[in-house]
Order: C-alpha cells, then sequence, then structure tokens
C-alpha cells in the first residue's frame, strides 16, 4: 500500500526483456533503505525488489504488468518515480494507493498558469465511472485531485515543489502515463454490478 507522495527519483540502469517478462535494474538514493521481497511502486507500479547492493536494486514485471502499464516501454536512462510502502504509524498525505495500474493514459496538453503547470490527460472511457471532480488521481505514482472531469480526460494542477522532485518536470504532450483511480470507487462500482441500484 502506497499514498501517493514520491520519496525520491529512480534511474533505470538497465533493462531485460526475455521470456516474456521485464527484469529492471534502478538505481536510488533509497537502495540502501530497501530489502529483497520489499514492495516499491515505480511511476505507479508496485513491483517487489528481488536482489540489490549498495547503489542499484532489481525488480520483475511479468507480461500483465507490462500489457497495463508504461513498464514495457522504459529504456536505460529513464527516470520513475519512487515509493517505498507506507507504514501503519505514517500520516496518509496523499490517499490510499495501492500501486495497482488500471490503464495507460495520456497527456495531451501541458499549459503554464503562473508558477504551476496544468497537464490534461485522456483515458478510455470505460473507467469513467471511478473517476470524480475534485477526487483522487494517481499519475505515474503522484497522488492528485483531478478536475475538469468528463468521460474521458481530466486536468491536474502541478506545483513547482511537486514539479521539481518528480518525473513531471520530463512529462510531456502525448507521453504515456500509468494511471490509477481511487479504490473506494472501484468497489462502489463492483457492489452496483452485483447489486444494482441502492434506491
Amino acid at each position: 500500500m502506497f499514498t501517493g507522495i514520491i520519496e525520491s527519483l529512480g534511474t533505470v540502469e538497465a533493462v531485460d526483456n526475455s521470456n516474456e517478462q521485464v527484469v529492471l535494474t534502478v538505481s536510488s538514493t533509497l537502495t540502501p533503505e530497501l530489502k529483497v521481497d520489499q514492495s516499491v511502486a515505480h511511476n505507479g507500479v508496485c513491483l517487489t525488489v528481488t536482489s540489490l547492493n549498495e547503489n542499484q536494486f532489481t525488480v520483475c514485471a511479468v507480461k500483465e504488468t507490462m500489457d497495463k502499464t508504461t513498464v514495457g516501454n522504459w529504456q536505460k536512462g529513464d527516470t520513475v518515480n519512487i515509493e517505498r510502502g507506507i507504514k501503519l504509524s505514517d500520516r496518509l498525505d496523499g490517499h490510499i494507493v495501492q500501486g495497482h495500474v488500471d490503464t495507460v493514459g495520456k497527456c495531451i496538453k501541458v499549459t503554464a498558469d503562473g508558477e504551476n503547470r496544468v497537464y490534461t490527460f485522456l483515458f478510455d472511457t470505460s473507467f469513467a465511472a471511478l473517476i470524480v471532480e475534485k477526487g483522487s488521481v494517481v499519475v505515474n505514482g503522484v497522488s492528485l485531485t483531478c478536475y475538469n472531469v468528463t468521460n474521458n480526460s481530466f486536468q491536474v494542477t502541478i506545483i513547482p515543489f511537486t514539479w521539481q522532485h518528480t518525473t513531471f518536470n520530463s512529462l510531456n504532450e502525448n507521453d504515456a502515463v500509468n494511471l490509477e483511480f481511487d479504490i473506494l470507487g472501484k468497489y462502489f462500482q463492483r457492489h452496483l454490478s452485483l447489486h444494482g441500484s441502492t434506491k
């Protein structure tokens, strides 16, 4: 479980695409604090640490993960947002994030708003019921408040601190992003699908 508050930026040092899975070697300032079998979110994708040394660690993504995320497109030198799982004693500064990406979205517009930047994202209409005005959404692992929500798009505002300390500073129009919608909406949608209207 995560909160969507990014702890560090990681760098992809190596990519091995053998056996219908991808093994990634990542370097991060958090590496000395990690351990094997620990869950770490990479651009919002929860992956398990399989080995590590002082400066680098490895994780493995299976076909299902590659099919539903941007992991299969990552290359050596790419930067990713890193977050470790939360402790029960931590403050929930973002929102409840599983690290289970729902779909890949697309950045279709970036505009300036004073010192801030406004990003517009496009997503498949099949997920429309899972996002609400002023609700929470995760973009590449970052917990954000969405607005101007439609059936296939939403906007977020990125403040200078977030822009400087996450991969938003390298996110451009037409780039693909990992999207995770609020888990509460998923449970409510499931309930309605099984039991119909609550009226």
